[in-house]
């Protein structure tokens, strides 16, 4: 085994490798970007080489500076995860020369299976049924629209160099069949830095089945059974389980057995996947991924063999350590990926600082690589996290996972934590009826906006506000609630302000809240527009509360954040902006221009004229109201372009005071 290894990753897999060497005495260090240099993966391995900037080809694609910091750390070997550099034959080399070991296959099996037209060239020599479609990669768009006529539509194009669903298109008509071949192979040349497309018949409703198999490089091989991978989006795996439910017994059997005989006839090293498309009772190969998947934790679950081990023993010459007949599966394993992505927004990655990270601590395997108070950027894959569940039976699992995935919270970016949940309580997911196209055939339909908040919810955001901005003691009807109070003596017999004292800004919409003082027994009415709502909150820790709302009591998870205030319940997760009413009045303008009065009072003066240049902040006029004077402020920088009143008149609240032009 070896002594010290280099982690050539980040995030959620860097930690997880680190894991098992830690449980098994193999010291180790990583490497991260400048992006990175604060991240979890960086502060639980310890020790850290930056390699370059935060674009992936700056670092952690950057094969030189991997290599040189292997030799910094004396490092012996290198595990480079899944992605970047894991399946590149050129980084395989530069190790094998360096005097490093690589933890995965040799060159030769990387370039082999690398790509997706030698793989397939591999599978037909080793009598393994493939897809109809072309053997030869193409950056010619005219052949590769050649080779799609030859084909009975519809016809899929792949990135020869690629996977995850970069650079793939289904083709149905060729109506616009040279722009699609063109869009893939930008794509594909973006992504892995080679063009080339195969075409390929498109298997209609299949399901996407992969073997999980290990070899020592000595012709050795094992497989530990099959995974379902069949709930795809935009070809991308969403949720996985093993073992395959309803795949009848010898076309399983077969699925095995070709998948160890293709491994075997490369004396394959380390831990990989074979995968198949499975249509009925006929299957096809699809690719190799000669590496660690990001799904491999379900096969963990199930056969209780760390894979990771496994991998390494190989790799450093131990051998597999197990045979064929030491493996058996267990139960049933859900994993479902948590992406930082906008459902509703076409699921666009959603970046940004993590305000509360907070996952189950029973009954779910949780694989992370960041936490509370960690950055989304822009420059790596957006995944949050893999919540994996256990259990005897198969619904019995998916039933743990969507508990997991409720009880999951996290705030300050949007996430597909919904999305995912609404995938498992799908007739086809439990009955195990789907296939890969089904989620793109069903998304349309869909309702994928963000949750309306009603007035129980926002008077829960807003107690919550005002309680963490209160500046004096309660029993003070002066001060217990800062500057957020308006004049006590005038409210009405509720005891509700009869103004606004604060604005939130939820997803469908703004809402003007009015207070009352906070009672004895702690609760307070708020108005949320028109309605009115009664209200405790008790804190329970960790950032959960209990609301009393007359007799229903509800728990929720909360936190705020600046102005933001985050909340998740039986209602779902909602995130509010919250100010001062009479700070944030004009600025709802902002877009139209428009400085609106905030209440009915006197306009005490007007400051500006028409053709004043005004800059932001700049006291426009000042009003009079319920014996307060309030600043009317310029939201943004402009012209003033019109003044609607004057000095010592009355103005209705909404009143037009002024127009600016934005400059």
């Amino acid at each position: 085994m070896f002594s010290k290894i280099l982690i050539a990753n980040r995030g959620e897999i860097a930690c997880r490798i680190a894991r098992t060497c830690e449980r098994l005495g193999v010291a180790t260090a990583t490497i991260h970007s400048t992006a990175d240099a604060d991240s979890l993966h960086v502060r639980e391995i310890g020790e850290s080489i930056e390699v370059g900037g935060a674009a992936p080809s700056e670092s952690y694609l950057n094969i030189e500076a991997v290599i040189a910091a292997a030799k910094a750390t004396g490092a012996e070997a290198v595990h480079p995860g899944f992605g970047f550099l894991s399946e590149n034959a050129d980084f395989a080399r530069a190790c094998d020369k360096a005097g490093i070991t690589f933890i995965g296959p040799n060159a030769q099996i990387l370039k082999r299976f690398g790509d997706k037209a030698a793989a397939k060239h591999e599978a037909r020599k080793a009598d393994v049924p493939v897809v109809p479609g072309s053997l030869e990669p193409s950056t010619d768009a005219k052949e590769i629209a050649k080779l799609v006529r030859k084909l009975e539509l519809p016809v899929m194009l792949k990135a020869a160099a690629g996977g995850g669903g970069r650079g793939m298109r289904v083709l149905r008509d060729t109506k616009t069949l040279m722009e699609d071949i063109e869009s893939a192979m930008r794509e594909a040349q973006g992504a892995f830095g080679y063009p080339g497309l195969i075409v390929e018949q498109l298997v209609a409703k299949g399901r996407h089945i992969e073997v999980q198999i290990a070899g020592d490089g000595e012709g050795n091989v094992v497989h530990l059974y099959e995974r379902e991978c069949s709930l795809q989006r935009r070809h991308q795996k969403v949720i996985e389980e093993a073992p395959a439910a309803k795949l009848a017994k010898n076309l399983r059997e077969s699925i095995l057995d070709d998948a160890v005989r293709l491994a075997k006839a490369v004396k394959y090293r380390g831990v990989g996947t074979v995968e198949f498309i499975v249509s009925g009772r006929e299957y096809f190969f699809l690719e190799v991924n000669p590496r660690l998947q990001v799904e491999h934790p379900v096969t963990e679950m199930v056969t209780g063999i760390d894979l990771v081990e496994l991998q390494l023993r190989a790799c450093a010459g131990d051998g597999l350590g197990l045979t064929q007949e030491d493996i058996a599966v267990t139960g049933h394993s859900v994993e479902a990926r948590l992406y930082a992505e906008d459902p509703s927004q076409g699921f666009l990655p959603s970046t940004g600082k993590l305000t509360l990270v907070a996952f189950p601590s029973e009954h779910v395997r949780v694989e992370t690589g960041v936490e509370t108070g960690s950055e989304v950027t822009p420059y790596y894959d957006p995944m949050i996290a893999k919540l994996i569940t256990y259990e005897a039976t198969r619904d019995k699992a998916l039933d743990r996972l969507d508990l997991a995935l409720a009880e999951t919270s996290v705030f300050g970016v949007q996430n597909n934590g919904t999305f995912l949940r609404k995938l498992i309580s799908l007739p086809q997911t439990r009955r195990a009826t789907f296939y890969t196209s089904l989620i793109d055939e069903k998304i349309a339909g869909w309702k994928l906006g963000h949750a309306t908040e009603d007035a129980e919810v926002t008077a829960m955001a807003a107690y919550l506000y005002l309680r963490n901005e209160r500046s004096g003691p309660a029993n003070d009807p002066w001060t217990c609630w800062g500057n957020f109070t308006g004049w006590q003596m005038s409210a009405g017999g509720d005891g509700l302000d009869p103004a606004p004292s604060l604005l939130l800004k939820g997803e469908s919409g703004a809402h003007e809240i009015r207070i009352s003082r906070i009672r004895d027994d702690h609760s307070m009415l708020i108005g949320v527009g028109e309605e009115k709502v009664l209200l405790r909150i008790e804190p329970l820790g960790d950032n959960l509360y209990q609301v009393i709302l007359g007799n229903k009591r509800e728990t929720i998870r909360a936190a705020l954040d600046g102005e933001n205030v985050f909340l998740q319940g039986p209602f779902g997760t909602m995130r509010f902006q919250a100010m001062s009413y009479l700070q944030s009045v004009s600025a709802q303008q902002e877009k139209e221009g428009d400085i609106l009065s905030p209440m009915m009072g006197t306009m005490l003066k007007v400051n500006v004229k028409e053709g004043d240049k005004v800059a932001t902040g700049d006291i426009l006029a000042v009003l009079e109201s319920m014996k307060l004077e309030i600043r009317i402020n310029a939201p943004f920088d402009g012209e003033v372009t019109k003044v609607a009143c004057k000095g010592g008149e009355k103005v209705e609240r909404s009143q037009l005071v002024a127009v600016i032009e934005p400059h």
